[in-house]
């Protein structure tokens, strides 16, 4: 109907750079949503990502937001993965260094850890789990990854995390390197993000 409002979906993130990641993805595959941050719902629950997987972190931020709102939401977890690590900071990627969200303790803590491991073992993958939930109490998880390797010394200011040593197979430049719509079509959260899209369309939108 001309004129009709747009459904509401929250994204259980206070980081702006995932809302207007998520609007880019939701825009390119025409799904209709008004989307909105956690900015836009004062007294929203800070949810500790207790999860032992990125799916569940990305569940439980999702369901204590879609409860606090009663709105669709979408909740996201994601890390860096280190194949000589054994998948780890893989959970605990955001507090690696033991400062939740201290992204430049956390770059160098892993480049640290990292200084005597030659280059052709340096592999690793970011991962992405993104949640909706629904009031009723639906639930869907989609995933993404993007593999790559890790470099010596940060290069990039775009992005953020671990962006700036990862350089995902098939290029030569950080994703810290590359425009914002580049990463988008490539990047884990991207995928993840994509692969959710039609999800959404179909139960909210």
């Amino acid at each position: 109907m001309p004129g009709a409002a747009l459904p509401r979906l929250v994204l259980a993130s206070a980081n702006a750079g995932k809302v207007v990641e998520l609007n880019r993805i939701l825009a390119a595959g025409h799904v209709g949503v008004q989307l909105a941050g956690l900015e836009e719902f004062p007294g929203a629950p800070d949810v500790a990502e207790t999860g032992a997987t990125f799916a569940e972190n990305a569940l439980l931020k999702a369901r204590a937001l879609a409860k606090f709102s009663g709105l669709p939401s979408v909740g996201d977890d994601s890390g860096i993965c280190v194949d000589v690590l054994n998948g780890m900071p893989g959970v605990l990627s955001a507090r690696w260094s033991g400062v939740h969200g201290d992204d430049p303790a956390n770059l160098r803590l892993l480049l640290g850890q990292l200084s005597d491991v030659p280059d052709e073992r340096r592999g690793a993958h970011f991962y992405c789990a993104a949640a909706l939930v629904l009031p009723s109490g639906r639930e869907h998880v989609s995933e993404g990854k993007l593999r790559g390797r890790l470099i010596r010394e940060p290069r990039g200011s775009n992005g953020f995390g671990y962006d700036p040593i990862f350089v995902p197979d098939g290029d030569e430049r950080t994703t810290a390197e590359m425009a914002p719509a580049e990463k988008d079509a490539i990047s884990h959260r991207g995928r993840a993000f994509r692969a959710l899209a039609p999800v959404i369309a179909a139960l909210v939108g």
